[in-house]
C-alpha cells in the first residue's frame, strides 16, 4: 500500500511541476504540497486524471501556526472510491493572501470554505457568499487562531428584565488563581483557607 501511495505521489509531481511542490506518505496515507494560486489546477487533476480519480470530497479545514510567515494551512481531504486511496492536499498562506475557492470542481466545500473563514479568517476568492457561517452575528475576531483570547471578547446572557438576548463584555469576577499542582497526598507548604480552624 505504501508503495502504491507513494508512487502515485510521484505521478502527481510529475505531471503538475511547479503546482505541486511535494508528496510523502506517512502513516499509510499520501500528502501532497500543492502552491495555493494552483489549488484549482491540482484538484482538478486529482479528481479527472485515471490514475488518481479523487472525486469524492470529504473535507477541508484550517490549521494555525502564528510563527510562520504563512501562518495558515488549508488542508483538503479526498477519497477515490475507485482505487480505494485517500489524499491530503496542504496549501499555506497568510492572513492577506487570497485562496481560490474550489467550488466549481466540488460544490460541497462551499460551507466547508465559510467555516474556514469564519474560524480562521482565511480569505477564498470566487466564493458565491463568504460570510461567517458557525459564530453569532457582529462576532469580532477568529476564534480557532492560536491568539484568539481563551475568555474571549464578548458574553451572551438572556437579560430577563429586558426579555432579549445580550452582548457584553467579557468580565472575571475573580482574580486568576494559582493552583498548586503537587500531589495531594504530599501537601503544600502554605495554609490553605479554612485550615487554620482544623484541630492540631
Amino acid at each position: 500500500m505504501t508503495e502504491a501511495l507513494a508512487a502515485l505521489g510521484e505521478h502527481i509531481k510529475a505531471l503538475l511541476p511547479g503546482k505541486v511542490t511535494g508528496a510523502t506518505v506517512s502513516f499509510g496515507e499520501l500528502t501532497v504540497l500543492a502552491e495555493a494560486a494552483d489549488i484549482v489546477a491540482v484538484l482538478r487533476f486529482l479528481r479527472d486524471d485515471p490514475s488518481c480519480l479523487f472525486f469524492n470530497f470529504t473535507d477541508l479545514c484550517g490549521a494555525d501556526y502564528p510563527a510562520r510567515d504563512k501562518r495558515f494551512d488549508v488542508v483538503y481531504h479526498l477519497l477515490s472510491p475507485r482505487l480505494n486511496h485517500r489524499i491530503r492536499v496542504k496549501l499555506q498562506t497568510d492572513e492577506m493572501t487570497t485562496v481560490p475557492s474550489i467550488i466549481e470542481i466540488f460544490p460541497a466545500a462551499n460551507w466547508y470554505e465559510r467555516e474556514a473563514y469564519d474560524f480562521y479568517g482565511i480569505l477564498f476568492t470566487g466564493h458565491p457568499d463568504l460570510r461567517r457561517i458557525l459564530t453569532d452575528y457582529g462576532f469580532e475576531g477568529h476564534p480557532l487562531r492560536k491568539d484568539f483570547p481563551l475568555t474571549g471578547f464578548v458574553e451572551v446572557r438572556y437579560d430577563d428584565a429586558e426579555k432579549r438576548v445580550v452582548y457584553e463584555p467579557v468580565k472575571l469576577v475573580q482574580e486568576f488563581r494559582n493552583f498548586d499542582f503537587l500531589s495531594p497526598w504530599e501537601g503544600s507548604d502554605y495554609v490553605l483557607p479554612g485550615d487554620e480552624k482544623a484541630k492540631v
